[in-house]
């Protein structure tokens, strides 16, 4: 596992000056900020895309935890859905089982409303998961 020294100084400086979309400078700059996962069902699922550090608290939602390479690559290392009232506590477990997989990303999945949606998006995702990647690949799906 590697390490990764922050300089909390720029953190705070991102997060106390987020840019509007209409700021964003590019479209490969919008398609940071958002990704769409597709299900086996073939539905897609627009997320919101996050640093692992700069993450806000979350309400109960879909998430995905990602790694992205150095080349933009995204490899999917777990797949779930959260259920705290409180969004800290949300939070707090998606950086507590964010770093011990390994991921630099957190993509979370606002639009369903009810613990049943979230639960069949997450079921929808991890099985469209399971098709692409290899069988030595784990994907692991969680609920909090």
């Amino acid at each position: 596992m590697g390490a990764r020294v922050i300089q909390l100084a720029e953190v705070r400086a991102r997060r106390s000056a987020p840019k509007p979309i209409s700021a964003l400078d590019s479209t490969s700059e919008l398609n940071d900020h958002f990704h769409f996962w597709s299900g086996a069902s073939g539905k897609r699922y627009v997320h919101s895309v996050y640093d692992l550090f700069d993450c806000p608290e979350v309400p109960a939602a879909n998430f995905l935890l990602v790694r992205r390479d150095g080349v933009g690559r995204r490899s999917v290392l777990a797949i779930g859905y959260l259920t705290h009232d409180a969004a800290s506590l949300n939070l707090a477990e998606i950086r507590h089982r964010a770093a011990r997989l390994g991921a630099n990303e957190v993509h979370v999945h606002l639009l369903a409303s009810t613990p049943q949606q979230r639960r069949g998006i997450e079921l929808d995702l991890r099985a469209a998961q399971i098709d692409r990647n290899d069988s030595e690949e784990r994907i692991s799906g969680t609920r909090h």
